[in-house]
């Protein structure tokens, strides 16, 4: 299966993102070439300001009551990961590309189904707090 390499944003891969229909997804900043690869083929490629970026997701529920289970989570070593993945995270992501034609159109996407963490950027509140020294005047 092909993988892209990129810059994670707004990433639901543990726990899929129950705002509309659940779905686990990832929006992945690409370079312009890659970018461009992928919207010659007919992929949605959307301009935002992080840059070029595309979304890659995956459906829980499936036909006939199937439910998919969530993507795999890896760090750079392939050691299986159980954490959220925070926006600017560098990832590679293993996809699987869907194409299905309805009534004469045709449509295409990118259903989800690895992901590997290259550099995490930790997500949610990060200890920002310096170390106080009890000798040190407190304001």
């Amino acid at each position: 299966m092909p993988v892209v390499s990129g810059v994670a944003y707004w990433a639901s891969i543990t726990q899929p993102n129950t705002t509309y229909e659940p779905k686990y997804t990832i929006n992945v900043v690409l370079d312009q070439g890659t970018a461009d690869k992928f919207r010659s083929e007919g992929y949605t490629v959307v301009d935002k300001e992080e840059g070029p970026s595309i979304v890659i997701k995956r459906k829980v529920h499936g036909p006939n009551g199937m439910v998919r289970s969530a993507p795999d989570l890896m760090d750079r070593h392939k050691n299986p990961m159980d954490c959220q993945v925070g926006n600017g995270s560098k990832v590679n992501v293993q996809y699987n590309p869907w194409e299905v034609t309805r009534q004469g159109k045709v449509y295409k996407g990118l259903d989800l189904q690895k992901v590997q963490v290259v550099d995490l950027v930790p997500f949610g509140n990060v200890d920002e707090f310096d170390v106080i020294d009890d000798e040190e005047e407190i304001l």
